[in-house]
């Protein structure tokens, strides 16, 4: 068992605990003081739940639990299946003081705390992470949604969890495409916020894909300390929180015009943060060889640095969908250098359709 080590997102009377390390879940009544004496009720997965769900009923204790498996995958993030998870909470009689657990990656994460945002108005849950994307990303910040036919995301809530619990022991039994799928959200951080992390990132990929833990746990414990400063300051994203989404409308365009499921959310980021990256260059804002240090760090990590072969049109259409079009314009994170973005929708729509042109070409 590794040294717990603790962040914390500060927001007010709802400020709440990251606690970081191995071993967590074995760790009776880790969770008690964010529960206390409430019936549980677990959302997790068909490949998570095997693995991990008989050890987190045993850190309950005796209060009543139930729990509903999902389909794994993006391509169930759906209201359909939000349907079913409230269904299974209404039959089971669970009160407004009921406490809803997330058990797995993103997609669990994100449907699970939309669930608990909108039962009864809305419950308390806590994150409880078994993916690095998760565990770096997205079970910090309140963020909840479902997918829609017409883009990611586009449904959903902002609701805190009480707690998030980041076993990073669970990481043994995620697969290496998975593994690497996270670790673009580790490096987005580092292209946003500070450009030290991102030479750390370089020096020390090859630790993080051998899963050394000291270097999983550190990576882990930066990320959720540069996520919690930025949901802080900006919980509702309006300004700065919205640096977080580097690459993600490029990201979310190659999700929908593959196909959901058919590239992970992580690698859907990569490719998306050297698309950023690329535009930020031939906009005069970033250094090509900067450029170049980003797309053979993403590379050295194991995830693609282009995207799918798409029509130009058919991207640009599926990026006009994105939750950060504003006014009817596209808005996107661009790097100024490793280690400085800004959000703007000041460039020439010209240039952002020679852009995908040329990276759908090749």
């Amino acid at each position: 068992m590794s040294e717990r080590i603790e962040q914390r997102v500060e927001l007010g009377e709802r400020s709440y605990p990251i606690w970081i390390g191995g071993g967590l879940l074995s760790e009776p009544g880790i969770l008690d003081a964010f529960i206390g004496a409430a019936d549980v009720f677990v959302v997790t997965n068909d490949v998570v739940g095997p693995l991990y769900l008989h050890a987190l009923t045993g850190i309950l204790g005796t209060r009543r639990i139930d729990h509903v498996e999902l389909p794994d995958g993006e391509a169930h993030k759906t209201m359909a299946t939000l349907e079913s998870i409230l269904d299974r909470l209404i039959a089971g009689r669970f009160a407004r003081d009921a406490v809803l657990i997330t058990l797995g990656g993103g997609v669990v994460g994100d449907i699970g705390g939309f669930a608990a945002a909108t039962y009864q108005r809305g419950i308390r849950f806590i994150q409880l992470p078994t993916t690095l994307l998760a565990q770096v990303d997205s079970a910090v910040g309140g963020k909840t949604a479902v997918n829609h036919p017409g883009g990611k995301n586009l449904i959903g809530a902002f609701h805190q969890p009480s707690a998030v619990l980041v076993d990073t022991d669970t990481l043994a039994t995620l697969p290496d495409r998975e593994l690497s799928a996270g670790l673009a959200e580790v490096v987005k951080y580092g292209l946003i916020v500070d450009a030290e992390f991102f030479g750390w990132l370089e020096a020390h990929a090859a630790d993080l894909l051998a899963r050394d833990p000291a270097a999983l746990q550190y990576a882990i414990a930066q990320s959720c300390r540069f996520k919690a400063r930025l949901v802080a300051e900006d919980e509702r994203e309006q300004g700065r929180r919205a640096l977080l989404n580097l690459g993600h409308t490029y990201g979310h365009a190659i999700e929908r015009c593959a196909g959901y499921g058919q590239w992970l959310h992580g690698e859907a980021v990569a490719a998306g943060i050297c698309m950023a990256a690329a535009f930020s260059a031939r906009l005069g804002t970033l250094k090509p060889q900067d450029v170049e240090r980003i797309r053979k760090l993403t590379a050295a990590l194991g995830l693609p640095t282009t995207p799918p072969p798409v029509g130009a049109e058919e991207f640009l259409a599926a990026m006009s969908i994105d939750k950060k079009v504003a006014g009817g314009r596209i808005r996107l994170v661009l790097l100024r250098a490793i280690g400085a973005a800004e959000l703007t929708a000041d460039f020439p729509q010209d240039d952002m359709l020679a852009l995908l042109t040329e990276q759908l070409q090749q």
